[in-house]
């Protein structure tokens, strides 16, 4: 009779490739918290059962909450494997976890098992999950070969390193990864931020197969992107690292950002709450001009008030403040932000990136080979 097989966090990362599905037995909001990259989540008990469960636990003992426990969780099972799983192979092989590689997915993935299937369960489950990324985050940090793409507000940071990405450069856009893109207006219009776990598991995830020497692109974040927080080893990286200044002129970063904004002309009291948000900054007049700009529909005229008034003082003291190698930094000039344009300014960091590369001192001397994932630097 087959029983699952059980692995060590690591062994299950540096295997990852041979399971044909990972398999998240937690709870929907346990799962939407965070999870391993790419699971699927199949919980044994829902968010209501495993309240239930905890609840009967506390309340009145180990005994009864794992008699209730064990009734809803071979329901569930069978539900599962009637649904999610009915048409898996013989030769599937699946990889399932729950909170600490317990009771949840050692029941299911016993049943999954003696089905016949190819079954690995996580040693550990999500918690040794967790405590990987945290450690690898500290790890790989003070070996990744940034290089910061600054720039004010409106200078297309985003679409050039969306650019670099599609043409092969080794690319960490955070903003991406936290639906946002960092300022007090820049939430993501119908998409919710990630958990901060999450949040930091796409971090690693993005992180662990960037190899080499090669150099990653990032752009010049501060601590917060919305609610997200970089994690710190992440941080201090950036900002030890060497910069390349994206300039574009005020006139073309105000055409762009309102072209990059327009949402907010269909939830103009959505945009007031948020300006709000600056009196403490600008005090009540200057907001109460920006707002009647708004309703003028001056747009262009306030997005350029924006940049003089806020964005460009802020931007431009932050970075000095936080960027020990800025004075040297080179520039890469954007004539516009139309496709040409793009190309050039993305052409001009890639060799300024080279050039760099062959100047500048390593982060660090444990430095992963060229092709080594820098999750393999020991």
């Amino acid at each position: 009779m087959k029983e699952p097989n059980v692995l060590s966090i690591n062994e299950v990362v540096s295997r990852i490739a041979e399971f044909n599905t990972i398999i998240d037995a937690r709870s929907p909001l346990e799962f939407t918290e965070d999870h391993l990259p790419g699971a699927i989540s199949a919980p044994v008990l829902d968010d209501a059962q495993r309240a239930e469960v905890g609840t009967l636990n506390a309340r009145v003992g180990a005994f009864e909450a794992k008699r209730l426990g064990a009734a809803l969780v071979s329901r569930n099972i069978g539900d599962i494997l009637q649904s999610q799983f009915a048409n898996q192979p013989r030769d599937w092989k699946p990889l399932v976890y729950c909170w600490r590689g317990g009771n949840r997915s050692g029941a299911l993935a016993t049943v999954m098992a003696r089905i016949g299937w190819r079954t690995t369960v996580i040693e550990g489950g999500y918690k040794a999950y967790r405590r990987k990324v945290i450690e690898e985050l500290q790890s790989m940090a003070p070996n990744l070969n940034l290089i910061v793409v600054g720039g004010r507000t409106g200078s297309a940071k985003s679409r050039l390193l969306e650019r670099l990405a599609a043409q092969g450069e080794q690319v960490l856009d955070l903003e991406r990864l936290a639906c946002h893109r960092g300022s007090v207006l820049g939430a993501w219009p119908e998409s919710a931020q990630p958990s901060q776990r999450r949040f930091e598991s796409l971090v690693w995830d993005a992180l662990r197969q960037f190899t080499g020497s090669r150099p990653i692109f990032v752009e010049s974040e501060s601590r917060k992107i919305g609610q997200c927080q970089v994690p710190e080893p992440l941080i201090h990286a950036i900002r030890a690292s060497n910069v390349i200044i994206a300039d574009a002129d005020r006139a073309v970063r105000s055409r762009f950002l309102l072209d990059e904004y327009h949402h907010f002309r269909a939830d103009v009291p959505g945009l007031h709450a948020l300006l709000d948000k600056l009196v403490v900054m600008h005090g009540t007049k200057r907001v109460a001009d920006w707002k009647q700009l708004i309703g003028e529909d001056r747009w262009l005229e306030l997005v350029d008030s924006l940049l003089v008034e806020h964005y460009d003082p802020s931007y431009d003291r932050s970075m000095k403040r936080n960027f020990s190698r800025l004075e040297q930094a080179p520039v890469v000039s954007l004539r516009d932000t139309d496709d040409s344009a793009l190309q050039q300014a993305v052409d001009a960091l890639v060799v300024l990136s080279r050039q760099i590369g062959t100047t500048a001192p390593r982060p660090s001397d444990r430095s992963a080979p060229d092709g080594a994932p820098l999750s393999h630097v020991p």
